[in-house]
């Protein structure tokens, strides 16, 4: 039960519906037992098996009790309107019990599936949610297609392994009870034989679903690994094409199917047995109650009659189906617990960064970024290490290096993507880990060596930053990153979409869109990742250009691949191993002759 303790605290809020439903299905096993009770002393009556009762039994709240004053009132029907119309009279009392049974079984669907939904919404929110609060180390160690997962195959499987049996983790069980409730009334005696037998069908069938969660847990995981390996094959399709990869990855592929299929079966195998299992385990406990309570009645010891007793068998039959649906949904929710296990793993994830309790907010950027001994290490390992430097307002730092060197792990650290290991990192004197994370960040505009667009609008990309943004505003930005006349040219304009990542639009159309989105926010610092390594001579041309018009009047941190963009930089910082190297501008660095030199000479000589 502990594992469902978080969908337990969803429902925390849904007391009345709770309530609501455990009082429409116990209207709903009252009314069954009602017809139920009626049945066999009037059949007994009507076909001739006993003497019609004609005085007033006295008020006795026994089970013999109940049933003399039961055959009392059928006796009167019989002899004041005779057996026809008893017979009717009876037939309509079942009728009626019987739909207030179902019309309050409808009751509690009504009630139940608003609360099976609201805990699926809350569930994929909160998940939603986390992972917008991971910091973006998380991820590097995470598989995507995993994390997708998550959020869709392992939300499906506890909607409906665990959300889905709802109804018979808290109706069948209540049921049970009731129908016990009554059994025990009727006999006590046979009763006691009963309540021996039910815990030993119980262990049977909690034996046999064991191993059920282990294996869904495996099943979820390989379920992952597949929705990885789709979601790289669409990614690289064009690479795995170019070099005949079909294969490689199709086995890859296969493979993984193939054992989620075998898993699949054995899991299926043991959840299919719950319900046949439990239906012959009933009828033999069944079996065992005709014969040891026939003997009572034959015998004529513990007060058992027979009316009592064909009532008493016609009660433990409604137990039956009840035993059957628990013990699947009992499977059910041994699979879903796997699911909420991993959904769990990701919600409990400690995010490492946070806001502070009483954060300050960085209204406006005036003096100077400073680090101050920075050194970062993830896990064990370390990537950069004792780094100072101060970067003064308006002023442009470029950061070199060979890959792995820490260039992009030095830059993720200024909007706080990750935390400082040891050192400080201020902003106009004040550790940036006192500021709010939206302050921070608002302060700041970056632009990525891959560009990050989405499946929407021209429009509403550029304006992700500022959702506010008028069309003219939007146009404006458009402009200064060079990407106006490209968007003007097309169908839609400004309302085209782009596709999937922007795929609809070239690499240097997407990357001046990126610009354009950080115009528009007019950011005070600048973080700019390489941005036109990846270009074409003319693309490149034409959003440097963009990127020298953004830079103007800003701060800016460079991660430089090609060193002919950055000669103009303020100073230039060349890192190795992840520690600084050699600093200064570009002459002064080309005087000294050092790993700065050598790299320019090797781009020249390219």
């Amino acid at each position: 039960m502990k594992r469902f303790s978080r969908i337990f605290f969803y429902l925390r809020d849904k007391k009345q519906n709770i309530f609501l439903y455990v009082l429409f299905n116990l209207l709903s096993v009252l009314f069954s037992l009602v017809s139920l009770a009626m049945l066999a002393p009037f059949l007994q009556l009507l076909f001739g098996k006993e003497q019609l009762v004609h005085s007033a039994p006295a008020v006795d709240f026994s089970a013999t009790g109940v049933l003399q004053y039961l055959k009392f009132y059928l006796s009167s029907l019989i002899r004041i309107h005779g057996e026809t119309y008893a017979l009717a009279v009876i037939c309509l009392l079942i009728i009626v019990s019987i739909f207030f049974k179902n019309m309050f079984t409808y009751l509690s669907y009504r009630v139940l599936a608003p609360m099976r939904n609201y805990v699926m919404t809350k569930l994929r929110s909160d998940l939603y949610g986390k992972i917008l609060e991971l910091p973006i180390g998380y991820f590097t160690e995470q598989r995507k297609g995993d994390i997708i997962s998550r959020m869709s195959n392992d939300a499906n499987e506890i909607e409906w392994s665990v959300m889905s049996t709802m109804e018979g983790l808290m109706k069948d069980p209540l049921t049970i009870i009731i129908i016990l409730v009554a059994l025990i009334f009727l006999s006590p005696v046979l009763s006691l034989f009963l309540l021996v037998l039910l815990p030993v069908t119980a262990f049977i069938i909690g034996r046999v679903s064991r191993s059920l969660k282990k294996q869904s847990t495996v099943s979820q995981e390989q379920l992952g690994v597949l929705m990885s390996i789709l979601d790289e094959t669409l990614t690289g399709l064009r690479v795995i094409k170019a070099f005949n990869a079909e294969k490689l990855l199709g086995g890859k592929f296969f493979s993984t199917n193939n054992t989620l299929n075998h898993i699949r079966n054995k899991m299926n195998f043991r959840r299919d047995l719950a319900s046949p299992l439990s239906e012959f385990l009933g009828v033999a406990v069944l079996c065992c109650i005709l014969w040891f309570g026939g003997q009572l009645v034959l015998n004529n010891s513990a007060g058992l009659r027979a009316d009592s007793f064909i009532t008493y068998i016609l009660f433990f039959t409604q137990i039956i189906n009840p035993s059957k649906s628990l013990s699947t949904a009992f499977y059910n929710a041994q699979r879903g617990a796997a699911a909420i296990k991993r959904i769990e793993e990701v919600l409990q994830t400690p995010v490492t960064v946070t806001d502070p309790l009483h954060p300050k907010q960085l209204q406006n950027f005036s003096d100077k970024i400073e680090f101050k001994n920075v050194s970062f290490q993830y896990e064990d390992v370390v990537i950069l290490k004792n780094i100072s430097f101060v970067i003064e307002k308006g002023k442009t730092i470029a950061l070199v290096g060979s890959s792995g060197a820490g260039k992009s792990t030095l830059a993720d650290l200024v909007p706080r993507f990750h935390d400082v290991s040891s050192g400080e990192l201020l902003i106009d004197g004040i550790n940036i880990k006192e500021y709010s994370l939206s302050s921070l960040r608002d302060q700041m505009g970056i632009v990525t060596q891959e560009p990050i667009l989405f499946n929407d609008s021209i429009a509403n990309n550029i304006a992700l930053g500022k959702a506010e943004a008028t069309i003219s505003e939007i146009e404006d930005a458009a402009k200064i990153a060079n990407a106006y006349q490209f968007i003007i040219n097309k169908e839609g304009r400004f309302e085209s979409n782009i596709g999937d990542r922007g795929t609809k639009l070239s690499g240097g159309e997407r990357q001046r869109l990126t610009i354009a989105r950080a115009v528009l926010k007019n950011p005070p610092i600048l973080i700019l990742d390489e941005a036109t390594s990846s270009l074409d001579t003319e693309s490149e041309r034409l959003v440097q250009d963009a990127i020298n018009k953004m830079m103007q009047n800003r701060t800016s941190i460079v991660i430089a691949h090609r060193l002919s963009t950055i000669r103009h930089a303020d100073e230039i910082i060349v890192l190795q191993k992840g520690e600084i190297a050699e600093r200064g501008t570009h002459e002064e660095l080309l005087n000294k002759g050092g790993i700065y030199h050598r790299l320019v000479l090797m781009q020249e000589v390219k």
